[in-house]
């Protein structure tokens, strides 16, 4: 089964060659022209709402309107002699999604959190004092968000190495990756009022996997005191289909209590999505993992986001922050699963990697069951300029 079905239906937005871009559902090989089909009566929108570059239009239109054409498309695919028409993947050139508003990455995972306090502060608690009471999170650079496929360049930047008085500059010798699950806005708030948590999913459209890209060596001379910037502003990787939230919310399942309680805005019974989650690097499967080892759900990241006042705009997104479960094979950045460049990791190929090289290719991958395959998320590295 291709986890591409008419119980799934995700949105993206394809290209075929000479033509301009209009948004699509995939539909197991194939894509469903939704712009084809408000044209010939199928589906009974607008079809302008479809021929467009990204899939903001039609998550501005409200959700009565993804609720109609959601309803359409699976009576038009689903049963037994359902046949229609679509585009081969092979004909088509796939692009970004969404056109993105904002961006935020968050720090939800507590094996994810605990080790990286491990690693760099050895001789402390591992987890700073706010970490149990809040969602961390940082904004991030929406112009370097790309669609899965795009190369990615090495960054350069400052690094200090332990023991060196001064830094240096050139391009990052560590090099990571962070699986991570993303959500994106389609419905907005008005600014000055937040979102209450049992109303946050309300607002969100779809999910998606994230790789956000991440240069330790930058990283860790940088961040202090205001947190991460070049270390990850030079590439986020998104998977060009985004699964709509009515097709995943069957995949909650009931969490650990949060200890201490959450404060009034952030709580509620605490959930998470039960998603498998891979990271594949050059061809082998260094980690797998699952969406159900995030200690802070979405509702309260989008909570907490705009506990402050803070809109939300469509096209916004954000993400979860590095998946890690707790053993090492279940981490869900080379940074964990190398403990920093002391564990090697062995490839099939009896290579060994810390970080990674130019010409490596990484594909994260999830999946809820047979019937859900989110889409791909793939990236090679290039040489630095």
């Amino acid at each position: 089964m291709t986890g591409f079905g008419p119980e799934h239906l995700p949105y993206g937005v394809f290209r075929r060659a000479g033509e301009a871009p209009r948004v699509g559902a995939r539909l197991g090989d194939g894509v469903l022209d939704l712009a084809a089909l408000a044209t010939d009566g199928p589906l009974d929108e607008d079809p302008a709402l479809f021929a467009q570059p990204s899939l903001n239009a039609f998550m501005a239109a409200g959700r009565g309107t993804s609720a109609r054409v959601r309803e359409a498309l699976r009576g038009l695919t689903a049963g037994p002699d359902a046949e229609p028409a679509t585009v081969p993947l092979e004909e088509v050139e796939l692009l970004l999604p969404i056109a993105v508003r904002d961006y935020v990455d968050f720090y939800s995972s507590l094996e994810h959190a605990t080790n990286v306090g491990r690693l760099f502060r050895p001789d402390a608690e591992p987890l700073l004092s706010n970490w149990r009471h809040l969602p961390v999170g940082y904004h991030g650079r929406v112009g370097t968000v790309v669609v899965s496929g795009t190369p990615i360049r090495r960054p350069r930047g400052q690094r200090r190495e332990p023991g060196d008085d001064a830094p240096v500059f050139g391009p990052s010798v560590r090099l990571d990756i962070e699986l991570e699950l993303g959500f994106v806005v389609g419905v907005p708030s008005a600014l000055g009022e937040p979102v209450p948590v049992d109303r946050a999913l309300d607002h969100l459209f779809g999910v998606l996997l994230v790789n956000d890209w991440s240069a330790r060596d930058l990283q860790a001379w940088e961040y202090r005191p205001l947190g991460p910037f070049l270390a990850k502003s030079f590439a986020t990787s998104v998977a060009a289909w985004v699964t709509p939230v009515e097709a995943i919310l069957d995949r909650r399942v009931p969490a650990p209590a949060q200890e201490p309680a959450p404060l009034p805005y952030l709580r509620e019974e605490p959930w998470a999505l039960d998603l498998d989650l891979e990271v594949e690097l050059n061809a082998t499967v260094v980690a797998r993992t699952n969406a159900r080892h995030l200690y802070w759900s979405a509702a309260q990241q989008l909570a907490h986001m705009t506990v402050n006042g803070a809109s939300l705009s469509v096209g916004d997104l954000f993400a979860s922050g590095t998946i890690s479960g707790p053993q090492r094979g279940q981490r869900g950045s080379l940074l964990e699963l190398s403990w920093n460049g002391a564990e090697p990791i062995e490839l099939a190929d009896g290579s060994v990697r810390t970080f990674l090289q130019d010409g490596d290719e990484v594909v994260l991958r999830g999946r809820g069951g047979d019937a859900l395959s989110l889409g791909d998320v793939r990236g090679r590295i290039e040489p630095a300029a």
